[in-house]
This record gives C-alpha cells, sequence and structure tokens, in this order.
C-alpha cells in the first residue's frame, strides 16, 4: 500500500515493518550552511543550517538504522549528498553497512561564473547493503560518441556490430567448471585456457541464430553487437548522463528537487516491479513518483507540509 505521511522522519520511519522495503533512498539536508528558497521571495523551502557535526548526526543516524532494519536481506540503500559534505555520511554509512559504493552524478557541466575556486558539479550517492550481492538489475547509459563512432566497424547482412567478449582472460577466470569445453565450428575449433562466458547452449544458440564473430585466421570468437540493437552501455558507477532541473525540461516545484531520470535509475536497477521503495525525506516525491512510473510501491515522509503538498500534487 502506498503511503505519504507529514512528520519527523526518525519517528514515522518506526512504523515501517523489518524487511519491508526493497530500497530506500535518503536524501536529507547536505548541512551546507545555507538557507534554501523555491525563488527568493518564496515561502517554499528550508534551512540547512547544524549548529555541530553532533546535531546532524542526530538527524541523520537513526533514519540509517531504522532503514536497515526495514530492508529486505537483498535491499538497498542509497545515502544522497555533495561531495563537499560526503565525510560524515560515508563515515556513517560504513559504520551500519558491511558494504558501501559510492555513485558519482555529475549534476551539471562546467560553471562559467566560477572565479575563486572550483566548480562543484558532483554529488555522491552512497549505494549501501547488507548483502554482497543486493538485488540488481542492469541499467544502461547512452553510448559515448568516440565509442558509437568507432565500435560498430564490422558489418553481415543484420547490419553493424561491435565485438563482445565470450571467452576469459588471465585476469578473470571462469568458475564454473561446465564453462571449461571445446566447441568446433565446421574444422576449427576453440577450447579457451580460461574458460567461456557462457555455457555450451547459449553459444550454439547465437551461432545458430549468426550472432558469433569468427575471426578469418587466429583468434577468439566473440558475441555480435548491433548498434541498431543497442540499449547503450551498461551503467557504470560515474553517472554524467543525467543533468540536474537547472538543465533539464521539468519544472522545479521544490528548491532541492532531484530529476525523475535519477530516481528511476536508482529504483530500476535496486528493485522489481511490486516492490516498496522508502523515501524518509521525501521533498518534491521524485522518487514515489518514479517508482509509481515503473510499478513499485511507495512509501514517502516529510515534516515540511509544503513538500508534501506538492508530493501529492506530482503524485497525480
Amino acid at each position: 500500500m502506498n503511503t505519504i505521511e507529514m512528520g519527523d522522519a526518525r519517528i514515522l520511519i518506526k512504523k515501517v515493518g523489518d524487511n519491508s522495503v526493497s530500497a530506500v533512498y535518503f536524501d536529507p539536508p547536505f548541512k551546507t550552511g545555507r538557507k534554501f528558497k523555491l525563488t527568493p521571495s518564496s515561502d517554499i523551502g528550508f534551512d540547512d543550517i547544524f549548529a555541530n557535526d553532533k546535531d546532524y548526526i542526530a538527524l541523520i543516524e537513526p533514519i540509517i538504522v531504522e532503514s536497515k532494519r526495514a530492508l529486505t536481506k537483498d535491499g538497498s540503500f542509497f545515502f544522497h549528498i555533495s561531495a563537499a559534505e560526503m565525510f560524515i555520511p560515508e563515515a556513517l554509512c560504513r559504520k551500519h553497512f558491511d558494504f558501501v559504493r559510492p555513485i558519482f552524478w555529475k549534476r551539471s557541466r562546467s560553471k562559467n561564473n566560477i572565479k575563486n575556486k572550483l566548480g562543484a558539479v558532483t554529488d555522491v550517492i552512497f549505494w549501501c547493503s547488507t548483502s554482497k550481492k543486493p538485488k540488481f538489475n542492469l541499467v544502461y547509459q547512452p553510448l559515448d560518441a568516440y565509442y558509437s563512432e568507432n565500435s560498430y566497424k564490422n558489418k553481415d547482412k543484420r547490419g553493424n556490430y561491435a565485438l563482445g567478449h565470450i571467452v576469459y582472460s588471465k585476469t578473470q577466470k571462469a568458475k564454473d567448471e561446465n564453462r571449461y569445453y571445446e566447441f568446433t565450428i565446421g574444422e576449427r575449433s576453440w577450447n579457451p585456457q580460461y574458460g567461456w562466458r557462457v555455457d555450451r547452449d547459449e553459444l550454439q544458440r547465437l551461432l545458430d541464430d549468426d550472432r558469433i564473430h569468427i575471426p578469418l585466421k587466429r583468434g577468439n570468437l566473440y558475441r555480435k553487437i548491433y548498434k541498431h540493437e543497442s540499449k547503450g552501455k551498461p551503467a557504470t558507477d560515474i553517472w554524467d548522463d543525467i543533468h540536474s532541473i537547472a538543465m533539464g525540461s521539468e519544472s522545479r516545484k521544490y528548491p532541492t528537487q532531484k530529476p525523475v531520470s535519477l530516481l528511476e535509475r536508482i529504483v530500476e536497477m535496486s528493485t522489481d516491479a511490486g516492490d516498496v521503495v522508502l523515501d524518509p525525506m521525501c521533498g518534491s516525491g521524485t522518487t514515489a513518483v518514479a517508482a509509481k512510473k515503473l510499478g513499485r510501491g511507495y512509501i514517502i515522509f516529510d515534516q515540511n507540509p509544503d513538500a508534501i503538498k506538492i508530493a501529492k500534487e506530482n503524485l497525480k
């Protein structure tokens, strides 16, 4: 059941059941020492000011602890913070979770109005879990221009294609004994020393569908990756293809609003349809919007009545 509730997240989150949510996206104040307003004359916003580190920790650590309790065993906790203020969140994430992986979001391009310091264009999203292998769905980023131009140089009747590895190298051996086998095409055979990346049946299916690149002379077999079928490149831990609200077409309704596409990527990669996503400090409700669009349930809280109102409007 979807839930929108106003109040202190440290209290409301205690009502969330144990092992009941598959992902938590936590985007709290960043401890910037600033007051955020939608516009200079607007009342919509919040004060991101803390007297000291102890007060900031008192806000965020209880939510981290309760989020861990609420997560499924293969669930993921995402802590979103600016690169400039990442130290305390990272320390707390590593204190409470066994596995912490940083994702770097380049939210904007270079800033021409910066004169006396480096332009701040990067946020960090700490991807945390208690499982070494949390639930994960492969997500994609657009191909960069150079790769797209230079990688699809081979061509057959189906179209232009790049070469995908189906043989392991010395640095990454196959662990499954069934991946060590000899495969014959015509009068030529291949039996890679470090194993195949696919089993024999899958390799045969690829060959039957003319999706195996066979070298004219010596060399490994490769999978054909067709340009017209490409979803993009598997996402890395640097997200430079999603830009902030200020650089996109979305309407900003809350000062620190994040783009829907950012939350869609997080939700899609860490949950399945029917799962529930929790956002303890929802702001404009972008997490719930992404969850609803992707067929997930949502639980969102905020103590700011303006935020709750905006979130409800965005979910209509």
